[in-house]
């Protein structure tokens, strides 16, 4: 039985929580605690409270103690794999929202995460499981045994194959993008007989490129969905092996791997990692020489793909193109580039809608939330809407009273900054310097002179990629950057 002095500091933090006076409402929190060591509740809020302040270290420990007070409760793993999602540890949060769930199995919020991980993860959604896996049907451990990667002494022996149930209806806006790769790719899929009667390759080496965020990986799931094909998700970190041989082998086992189940999908993402410009410098036997032949290891997969194009759509997705080498942007190999621009304020308000679809939500207002978030990518969103789904949530968990998510919440979270805020705007002033030319003046035999000094690209590549250069001067004027903040503030503050 809790005492009636330690719940009376438990309400005073609540009161504190809703005004967002985080410290404040840790510090009552933690007097309930100190009054009763077993206060579970109060461990769960100062939890919730940390995570707020991104104290996650404090947050987990509290949410431990929690898990041990109240075995059953499903709040606790909810949050604990919030924490993981914020950290970009997807498996982790995976754990977590399938242990929420196991212990809940109607928890729609958990359920409404788990299939959102999944998502990213390119994975079918499994239906939750309350029991290890070594307590799974012989059927279901073969099953998992066949989506398993497996690697061995730093080389790819098998990379597990994922599907998609997305489709191009959730990817908003893009029509014209979405039209070329339905042609282009779907089609050649799914009609491979139409293809060869035109005389038509049926494989495709493409390069996706934009900003960070704007959904590049989501529409390789798309294309997935639509086509149905298998996808290998070949990731730079498993790919890439301190060991002289192994980078090249593992690529090589990947491509192989394909080519054994046509039509496959091979998605690189942060293809700039793996295929970086070749001459940059470095000794033999250094970095730069083991990167070099990685690249080349690549270059050779990549004309077997365009001398025997059966079925293999080689996909590349990466944030910065002009640090992809030359040879694998050629004709025939990565020769197709495609490029996924930010949000315009009718796909904002479409996004919005589309990730606060599933919340028991009331009247929001998707225009004032597009204009407040003029030049977001899709990505911070997101975010921001699952941030904003968590203040109902634990309106009902602190209150046992259910209720929807207002305009309220999506502004307390927008207003945020901490929690809030565009990712392009640091990135378009990062990259800018790599590919816009400048003028200095320096000072030369006692003389000032003007020096150009051009950026990363090529004259070719400044055709090639003319809408991001067009898209980053512009998103770099100080024009541009005065009316965002202005836009934004007014729809924060008067609209």
């Amino acid at each position: 039985m809790v005492s009636r002095e330690a719940k009376e500091f438990w309400r005073h933090g609540n009161s504190l929580f809703e005004e967002s006076k985080f410290e404040e409402a840790i510090e009552q929190y933690t007097r309930a605690v100190e009054l009763d060591g077993e206060y579970g509740d109060a461990y769960f809020n100062r939890a919730l409270n940390e995570t707020m302040l991104h104290r996650y270290s404090e947050a987990k420990q509290d949410l431990q103690k929690v898990m041990e007070l109240q075995p059953k409760s499903p709040d606790a793993p909810l949050l604990m794999g919030d924490i993981s999602e914020s950290n970009d540890d997807l498996i982790s949060a995976r754990f977590w929202y399938e242990k929420s769930l196991s212990l809940k199995p109607d928890y729609s919020e958990a359920k409404s995460r788990l299939e959102k991980i999944d998502a990213m993860l390119h994975m079918e959604s499994p239906k939750p499981k309350s029991s290890s896996q070594a307590g799974l049907s012989p059927q279901s451990q073969k099953k998992a045994s066949e989506q398993a990667t497996v690697i061995e002494d730093g080389q790819i022996k098998k990379l597990p194959f994922y599907k998609s149930t997305m489709t191009f209806d959730k990817v908003m806006g893009l029509e014209k993008i979405k039209k070329y790769l339905k042609e282009n790719v779907v089609l050649a899929i799914q009609r491979p007989d139409l293809f060869k009667k035109y005389g038509k390759d049926l494989g495709v080496g493409l390069l996706l490129y934009g900003p960070p965020g704007v959904g590049k990986t989501y529409i390789v799931n798309a294309i997935a969905g639509e086509s149905g094909a298998n996808v290998l998700i070949a990731r730079i970190n498993q790919i890439v092996d301190m060991y002289t041989g192994n980078t090249e082998k593992n690529l090589h086992a990947i491509f192989e791997q394909a080519r054994k189940n046509t039509p496959c999908i091979i998605f690189f993402d942060e293809l700039d990692a793996l295929g970086v410009k070749r001459g940059g410098g470095g000794g033999e036997g250094g970095e730069s020489s083991a990167l070099r032949l990685a690249v080349n290891q690549f270059l050779v997969e990549m004309n077997g793909v365009e001398e025997n194009p059966e079925g293999i759509f080689v996909i590349g997705a990466t944030n910065q193109p002009w640090d992809i080498d030359p040879a694998l942007k050629r004709s025939g190999r990565f020769g197709d580039s495609v490029y996924i621009r930010p949000p315009t304020y009718k796909e904002r308000k479409a996004t919005f809608e589309l990730y606060t679809r599933n919340k028991q939500r009331g009247r929001l207002s998707y225009g004032r939330l597009a204009r407040a978030t003029s030049g977001y990518s899709p990505a911070d969103i997101k975010r921001i809407c699952d941030k904003a789904a968590m203040r109902p949530l634990l309106h009902e968990y602190q209150f046992n009273k259910q209720r929807n998510l207002t305009m309220s919440d999506m502004m307390a979270i927008l207003k945020d900054k901490d929690v809030s805020g565009s990712s392009l705007d640091e990135w378009y002033s990062m990259v800018k310097k790599d590919v816009i030319s400048k003028t200095e003046t320096q000072i030369v035999d006692g003389k000032k002179q003007e020096v150009v000094k051009e950026g990363k690209l090529d004259p070719q590549e400044k055709i090639l990629y003319k809408a991001l250069i067009k898209d980053i001067k512009k998103n770099t004027s100080s024009t541009r950057i005065r009316m965002k903040k202005f836009m934004r503030w007014w729809a924060l503050h008067l609209f």
